[in-house]
């Protein structure tokens, strides 16, 4: 099947290979309303279109970027509504920017701590283990 550009639509094994999607996930976000119900065929199967294509990139995306499911919901609110606006929308964007910069200070400072203990560590066969000792106390 070709895209909706040459007026044919994707059946959800084609919008999985098109957007490296697998169908479990395509299936979960149209349960959760994230994508839209596509049109059935007559036989009763589903078909989707460029903008579902391009829908589904977009949670993809913004998945890889970290932003939570509730985020996501929260931008495609604003565009589903038209109300988006590029203030809103940083404003959004820059609270998540603060999340993850608030992760790497976290995992970090968990770095450090990691790799003072395992540095006091001899790796030997003996049963006192400094690691297992931080770990417990």
């Amino acid at each position: 099947m070709a895209d909706h550009v040459s007026g044919k639509r994707l059946q959800r094994a084609e919008l999985a290979r098109r957007t490296g999607c697998n169908l479990e996930t395509i299936r979960y976000y149209e349960k959760t309303g994230m994508m839209p119900d596509p049109p059935r065929t007559a036989s009763g199967y589903r078909v989707y279109d460029e903008a579902h294509v391009s829908r589904l990139r977009f949670i993809l995306r913004a998945r890889e970027l970290g932003f939570s499911i509730g985020e996501i919901r929260g931008l495609l609110d604003l565009v589903d509504g038209g109300t988006q606006t590029c203030a809103e929308v940083k404003e959004r964007t820059e609270q998540h920017l603060a999340d993850v910069r608030a992760k790497i200070a976290d995992l970090k400072r968990i770095e450090k701590v990691l790799a003072a203990t395992a540095a006091q560590c001899s790796g030997k066969d003996v049963p006192e283990c400094p690691v297992l000792e931080a770990l417990a106390s």
